[in-house]
């Protein structure tokens, strides 16, 4: 086969293959990863190493882990969008936005495996009560990344930059949580930012108003933000038709 047909078959494979296979389907992808987990199994070791008796419990491990872990999901979202983008097919956008949950299940359900076997082989005394709440904060670990990798297809809908998105999934968030951290409006926290609601999660210390909460989270973060940005998509493609094709 001459290598111009060779090449042309590479393309049309890495563009036709679903959204699924391209979420950990590529060899930087997978080492994306692999250096994201490391990143949390380094700093499970760090923290049981040198916190406090009383602060190794599952719950500190799991916040900061999981929270370190999530500032990295969101970029496979992103470049599943930017594969999107070069199919020119607005119609796989589902498709692709469900396909981020395959990567931020592995981080969420990895990090809960990280922070469990940090703990339990340590040789340092760890808190009384350090396993409380253990099996609420798996879920809400798994949870934490989705919700993470659901803002990066959102922001990558409405951002063309890969840069400038993945920079959106931490600025914004952030930024809006700092602006709501006057006393008046500390309460909206839980309600409006992922990190709010991401702190009741990986605490274990659900009650039905935290629940509620988390919800509203994901309902303006996940579900409102990659319909906005789907939109934008569409409008953007039908602007973009030649017009003999309208």
């Amino acid at each position: 086969m001459p290598l111009a047909h060779r090449l042309e078959a590479i393309v049309v494979d890495v563009t036709t293959r679903s959204p699924l296979q391209r979420a950990i389907g590529t060899r930087a992808r997978r080492w994306l990863l692999v250096g994201t987990l490391l990143a949390g199994l380094l700093a499970a070791v760090v923290l049981v190493a040198a916190a406090a008796p009383a602060d190794r419990t599952f719950a500190a491990l799991s916040d900061t882990v999981q929270s370190l872990m999530s500032v990295v999901t969101p970029l496979f979202g992103i470049l599943l969008v930017r594969d999107l983008r070069r199919t020119d097919d607005a119609g796989r956008v589902a498709p692709t936005v469900l396909a981020v949950c395959l990567p931020a299940v592995v981080i969420g359900v990895a990090g809960v495996l990280i922070c469990a076997a940090t703990l339990a082989l340590t040789s340092a005394d760890i808190a009384d009560d350090a396993w409380r709440h253990a099996g609420t904060i798996a879920v809400g670990s798994v949870l934490t990344q989705i919700g993470a990798g659901l803002v990066g297809t959102g922001l990558g809908l409405l951002l063309r930059s890969t840069v400038i998105a993945f920079v959106a999934t931490i600025v914004l968030p952030l930024g809006l949580f700092a602006a709501l951290s006057v006393d008046a409006l500390r309460p909206a926290q839980a309600w409006l930012t992922p990190l709010g609601s991401v702190r009741n999660l990986l605490s274990g210390d659900m009650s039905l108003l935290r629940w509620v909460q988390w919800l509203c989270v994901l309902l303006i973060w996940g579900v409102g933000l990659n319909a906005v940005g789907a939109a934008v998509l569409r409008r953007h493609d039908r602007a973009s038709e030649p017009t003999s094709a309208r």
